[in-house]
C-alpha cells in the first residue's frame, strides 16, 4: 500500500515509539459525541413502492446478512449517495 507524506510520518513516529498522546479536552469530547450522534440519527421517514420480487430478494439478502431489510435498504441508499456504489449509464 502506498502512503502519502503525512501517513508515512505518522507510521514512522508510531513505529519508533516516539508518539506522544494528548488527552482530549471536555469540549473536544462533547463535539465528537455530538457529531457521532448526528451521524447515526435517522430523522426522515419515506415510503417507496417496490416490485414484489425485488422486495422478496431484499428480504432474503437481509436475512442472509442477519440484519433487518430496512437497514439493508437504508445502507444501500447511503452508500450510493456517498459515491461508494456507482451505476453505469448506458
Amino acid at each position: 500500500m502506498k502512503l502519502d507524506k503525512e501517513e508515512k510520518y505518522i507510521l514512522d513516529v508510531l513505529e519508533s515509539g516516539n508518539m506522544e498522546l494528548s488527552k482530549p479536552s471536555k469540549k473536544e469530547i462533547d463535539s465528537i459525541k455530538a457529531a457521532a450522534k448526528n451521524t447515526f440519527k435517522k430523522n426522515r421517514r419515506v415510503t417507496i413502492r417496490l416490485y414484489d420480487h425485488d422486495f422478496v430478494g431484499i428480504q432474503k439478502k437481509a436475512m442472509e446478512m442477519g440484519i433487518p431489510y430496512q437497514t439493508l435498504i437504508s445502507g444501500l441508499i447511503h452508500r450510493y449517495v456517498e459515491g461508494d456504489i456507482k451505476i453505469e449509464s448506458k
